[in-house]
């Protein structure tokens, strides 16, 4: 059987999986839709969860940016993970305490204001659309590459199944299907590192294998993979693997805008209002990172072995040889991925010399200019390699089996399609529940806004699908965008409006605001969409910025600013109402216990 035929076979299958699973869970009412109807068991929910959070930027794009960047993308993993301990233990207990939909009808009750509630949902849909062109273009990536057809193709392809199975099933629907999309993508990601981690070190584990040793440029005794590694990239005249280039103040803002921005996304925060008590809350988010752990303790030595293998492949006698020849990439079998991703627009090369041989080196590099100049080469002849096909490639540049190509097809649409359909929930929710449901038409019947919630689903499919043609960047880097975003609107709001009984209602609002716009503002001038919208070439721009901060770590700055303007201007105007006081005890302290320490 033929790979593309074994692509359609297992993605295929998980798609009708996924719409029999939806049509079974169709929501019937407005709290199914929303909520699941609160009966969800807290591993069942832990494990949608995960689906729902490790998105396209953790399955497909998230190894990439290691695999070309190193240690310093490390960064990725940190700021995610510990971002959601943070949701777990600062947020999600009790914000399903308070017992609503949605976190903007938190935040409009907390801050006893409407219009707190409709800068929330502001805020609110513009993280949220920021995260889904991640996930759109993810998606037009998988396709793209395993029905052999174009990037823009594949997205069409992918916007109609999202819409398909989540427009119908709601949260009741979704959350059973991301379970069915966990198992497929934990198997598509794990498998693979499995064989590969066998094939270079002999270990079974990927992240053992990580810091195990492999054979030697020449074939000749034995060195750490790692080792190994950092000669290679560095003999290429590539920043070494292991050692950190980014200046300390980026990473730490860059890491704590992912951490913040994860707490105050919410659609990972409405999955723990569709469990049953608070307690399940508490279950749902330990069972939730027990799941992630899988996948993120072995992305590290995915990306870096892809890397090694790349770069084997491209200089196949070693860096001291020659680099491949055309004629081999377009007659050895194990060179037929890169013609095959060649057509997606992806990846390509160019003979720029003339010698009948692909180069692949840092032509920026000083140290590689001396020999460059000596062996006649004119620059990197490996033109494009785009960062996101890197883990559905993997198993094609290790020569794995075909089935484990057509099941990682699968885990990559499962990754983008789970957190998309989870995205699109939360964008509706806000749109019908807060906006129409809320403010303009309060006496909305259960059914009208059942129907107006699945209308606003549709359009966002839409208008995501139509961004997600231009996305501003990589799928990890637009989502780091998202969650710069989360992190200076809705976090600081949310954290105030539990641990705070003194921020009112015009502090909030102002607080809300001044993150958004100021951080908004930041990332067009920095990625300079206000000159070049339209294009893929989206610079991030270090010019005239503020202290060298980079657009993806200015989150952390826009919280910074939300908290401060937030308390200043509560410290300036009326004290909260003694009922509102009220409701912040009954969330953050259980029947029985002690007065919450007021502040």
């Amino acid at each position: 059987m033929d790979q593309f035929t074994l692509n359609l076979l297992f993605v295929g299958a998980s798609f009708a999986l996924y719409i029999g699973i939806a049509v079974w869970a169709r929501a019937g009412s407005t709290s199914e839709f929303y909520a699941a109807g609160r009966g969800v068991h807290p591993v069942t929910n832990g494990m949608a969860t995960a689906a729902d959070w490790m998105s396209a930027a953790s399955f497909i794009s998230m190894a990439g940016l290691i695999a070309f960047t190193g240690y310093d993308n490390s960064s990725f993993l940190m700021g995610w993970t510990g971002g959601y301990v943070l949701l777990a233990l600062l947020l999600a207990p009790y914000l399903r305490k308070f017992g609503k939909f949605t976190v903007s009808e938190f935040i409009g009750d907390r801050f006893y204001s409407p219009t707190a509630r409709m800068v929330a949902v502001i805020c609110l849909i513009i993280a949220s659309t920021t995260y889904v062109i991640g996930q759109m273009t993810g998606v037009g990536v998988a396709f793209g590459r395993f029905l052999e057809i174009s990037n823009t193709s594949g997205l069409l392809i992918g916007a109609c199944v999202v819409f398909a199975y989540a427009v119908f099933g709601g949260m009741k629907g979704v959350t059973y299907t991301q379970v069915a999309q966990y198992c497929v993508l934990i198997l598509a990601y794990t498998i693979p590192a499995v064989f590969i981690s066998l094939q270079l070190t002999g270990t079974p584990i990927p992240a053992l294998g990580l810091f195990s040793q492999t054979t030697a440029t020449g074939g000749e005794g034995s060195v750490y993979l790692l080792t190994k590694l950092d000669q290679i990239v560095t003999d290429l005249g590539f920043a070494s693997y292991t050692e950190a280039h980014k200046d300390n103040l980026n990473m730490v803002l860059f890491t704590l805008s992912l951490m913040i921005g994860t707490a105050g996304l919410p659609h990972v925060i409405m999955r723990f209002f569709t469990v049953p008590k608070v307690s399940d809350a508490r279950w749902s988010a330990g069972w939730t990172l027990v799941f992630i752990a899988l996948l993120y303790l072995t992305a590290p030595a995915v990306g870096a072995m892809a890397r090694l293998n790349i770069t084997e492949l491209m200089w196949p006698n070693g860096t001291n040889g020659e680099a491949v020849s055309v004629e081999t990439i377009q007659n050895a079998e194990e060179y037929n991925w890169m013609l095959t991703w060649q057509k997606t627009g992806l990846l390509d090369w160019e003979d720029k010399n003339g010698d009948g041989k692909i180069q692949y080196y840092n032509d920026a590099s000083d140290a590689m200019a001396e020999k460059a100049a000596a062996n006649g080469w004119e620059g990197n002849e490996l033109t494009n390699f785009n960062r996101d096909i890197l883990v559905l490639a993997n198993p094609e540049i290790a020569n794995l089996p075909g089935w484990v190509i057509g099941l990682v097809a699968a885990g990559g649409l499962a990754a983008a399609l789970s957190t998309a359909a989870g995205l699109l929930l939360a964008i509706s929710s806000a749109v019908s529940h807060d906006l129409l449901k809320g403010q303009l038409t309060p006496n909305m019947s259960e059914k009208g806004e059942l129907m107006s919630a699945r209308i606003a689903m549709a359009v966002a499919i839409g208008v995501a699908t139509l961004l997600g043609l231009n996305p501003p960047g990589f799928a990890a880097q637009t989502v780091a965008l998202a969650f710069g975003l989360a992190a200076a609107s809705i976090f600081p709001a949310l954290m105030m409006g539990i641990f705070s009984k003194r921020i009112n209602n015009v502090g909030a609002v102002s607080g809300m605001l001044a993150g958004l716009i100021f951080t908004l503002v930041y990332i067009f001038l920095h990625k300079g969409w206000l000159f070049i919208a339209g294009t893929n070439s989206f610079p991030d721009t270090v010019d005239g910025s503020l202290f060298g901060i980079q657009s993806t770590a200015i989150g952390a700055v826009g919280a910074v600013i939300n908290f401060a303007v937030a308390y200043v201007v509560s410290m300036s105007t009326k004290d909260t109402p003694q009922e509102i006081k009220d409701l912040v005890e009954s969330v953050r302290v259980p029947a029985g216990a002690g007065a919450a320490v007021d502040h």
